[in-house]
């Protein structure tokens, strides 16, 4: 799917929120969550960004070596990987991890 970065966060799990503006094709990939919690943008999770400093995300990253690059705001990207539901945080919509990111 592909869409224009909103935002990137960085969060403490080491991993990489960011919030994609999806493209009119790819529309339909968000839901009523994704509104609420995200203000409509689709979370593309880039993980073991930087060092955890979550205590326990740490075992999940130790021996992993980043390949994804994070994009900037406003950058066209297209991402593949897993699209799923994250329980965790209210049934929002996400791609995660990230297998491949494109910019352009």
């Amino acid at each position: 799917m592909s869409g224009t970065v909103n935002a990137t966060i960085y969060e403490a799990d080491g991993d990489v929120h960011v919030r994609l503006r999806l493209d009119p094709a790819s529309s339909n990939w968000t839901n009523s969550a994704n509104d609420q919690y995200q203000y409509g943008y689709l979370v593309v999770e880039v993980v073991c960004v930087r060092i955890p400093t979550q205590t326990d995300a740490i075992p999940a990253c130790q021996g992993y070596t980043n390949q994804i690059l994070v994009p900037r705001a406003g950058e066209h990207i297209t991402v593949t990987g897993p699209y799923v539901l994250d329980r965790a945080h209210h049934n929002w919509a996400e791609v995660h991890p990230v297998y491949s990111l494109v910019v352009g």
